[in-house]
């Protein structure tokens, strides 16, 4: 999949117009280019949208495989993308990957999306556009809508895509889904999902201030189909983190890793209805409530979901800023709780089972019964070269035939259920015109969720969350 040289149709071309027997076309045996030869046609060639931070680690994954070449950059930050550039010379950079991709797209297979949430949509959907195959980092996008469009895309434009959620092909989860279809835990009802994040400034005033645009920076690509407002260096490389406008708070950040066993083990997909309570800051609570541009401290939402086997619901419920929920009974004084980035625990009818962040390291409650009850055979087919090369290989196998373990018709309706948890919390965080002092929405009602026309029914001013507005030049259309 190497770019040629003019007049030297590429193999895709070849292939496609012509047969190799009426051409008469020498193949020069494997053996006689050398042990371990890989000949250019049988290497994806990716472009990095993002080089540095996430982007730069992305891209070192895929490097490792001897069936890629990383043969484009692109980054709206040069100080980001310094090392990455080193690394691959030969590689053209760019600062808009729109530009990117017109003019890299004949010798482009596929594309790596890791920038902040707000841009995560608008890249991969062009690349899509261009039958480009995908791999986005998570959340798959920074709304509700977005997610929607990108799964369908993938199956329109029959590409191979990837959610960066690198759990999702552990063994971990695997195990789990074992333990779980086992009926080692009966049916489950409940489950509880944590995490230590943020880890970066959330609960805070806006920015302020005045700061000239770096030389390096290309802002107002930075910003991409964001509302224009001033360069302020509190945003990036890292904190955008926790401002609605770019990225999604704790929850984006951390719950296609965490919560990923629910969704692939359990009979759901997306929730009826949703609530949540957020942490408040002393101050703020005199000072025009919380702040409506930034993501809460703190929260804790509960989503309910109708198991598809008809089996009633079962209630998830997320805690992030370091609030947990109880711990189980069952659990010894001494035992870890999940691990440090966070955890699952799973209450069945039958008993109870817990994993950690990745969904690693599952086990029944009390611990005891992993030496008491027999555990069940090995079923489930493991992912050993990985989540970055097994996108990679099946890139190589093609759309419809590849297996990926988070392709976007898992990974969008999972990240829809996602953001249903921000569309609450900032729900509850937005003001209430018609109230006096305290002017939120204390307390919302649970908001009940049409998940087909992607709506909340009882409380309209909800719904602007669903799909926010794209700034003049940017749009998401299939």
């Amino acid at each position: 999949m190497k770019k040629n040289k003019k007049n030297n149709p590429s193999r895709r071309e070849f292939l496609k117009n012509t047969s190799i027997a009426a051409a008469g076309f020498f193949i020069v045996p494997r053996h006689v280019l050398g042990r371990g030869y890989i000949a250019p046609s049988d290497k994806l060639n990716i472009a990095g949208i993002g080089a540095g931070g996430k982007g730069a680690s992305d891209l070192t994954e895929f490097a490792k495989s001897p069936k890629v070449n990383i043969v484009a950059l692109c980054d709206v930050d040069d100080r980001q993308a310094v090392k990455t550039r080193e690394r691959f010379p030969n590689a053209p950079y760019y600062q808009d990957f729109r530009e990117m991709l017109e003019k890299e797209k004949k010798n482009i297979d596929a594309v790596s999306v890791s920038t902040p949430d707000n841009t995560h949509a608008v890249a991969a959907l062009s690349a899509m556009q261009l039958g480009k195959h995908v791999y986005c980092q998570k959340p798959l996008t920074h709304d509700i809508y977005e997610a929607r469009i990108l799964a369908e895309a993938a199956k329109k434009y029959k590409v191979v895509t990837q959610m960066g959620n690198q759990g999702g092909s552990g063994d971990g989860v695997r195990k789990m889904k074992e333990m779980v279809d086992a009926g080692l835990v009966g049916d489950v009802h409940t489950v509880h999902c944590w995490t230590n994040r943020p880890v970066w400034p959330q609960g805070i005033p806006t920015p302020s201030g005045s700061f000239e645009v770096p030389k390096e920076v290309n802002w107002d690509l930075w910003l991409g189909p964001a509302k224009k407002i001033d360069y302020n260096p509190a945003y990036l490389p890292f904190n955008w983190r926790g401002w609605w406008a770019f990225g999604t708070g704790a929850l984006g950040d951390m719950a296609c890793h965490i919560m990923d066993p629910v969704f692939r083990i359990l009979p759901i997909d997306y929730p009826s209805s949703v609530e949540c309570s957020v942490a408040t800051i002393y101050k703020e609570m005199w000072n025009d409530s919380m702040n409506p541009d930034g993501c809460p401290p703190s929260s804790i939402m509960h989503l309910t979901y109708p198991r598809k086997d008809g089996k009633g619901n079962i209630k998830v419920s997320w805690h992030d800023g370091g609030l947990m929920p109880e711990r189980p009974e069952e659990l010894l004084p001494e035992e870890p709780m999940g691990n440090w980035d966070g955890g699952v625990i799973m209450v069945g009818t039958k008993g109870k089972i817990m994993c950690d962040c990745y969904g690693a390291n599952p086990r029944l409650l009390p611990t005891r019964l992993m030496k008491e009850k027999k555990m069940p055979k090995e079923t489930i087919k493991r992912v050993p070269e990985g989540h970055y090369i097994q996108w990679v290989n099946a890139c190589m196998e093609g759309y419809g035939k590849g297996v990926t373990s988070s392709p976007f018709d898992y990974a969008g309706p999972f990240t829809e259920s996602i953001l249903m948890g921000n569309l609450a919390i900032r729900s509850f965080m937005m003001k209430n015109p018609n109230a006096k002092g305290d002017n939120r929405y204390p307390g919302r009602k649970r908001l009940l969720w049409d998940a087909k026309n992607m709506k909340i029914t009882n409380f309209e001013e909800a719904n602007q969350f669903v799909k926010r507005e794209y700034r003049e030049g940017w749009s998401l259309s299939l």
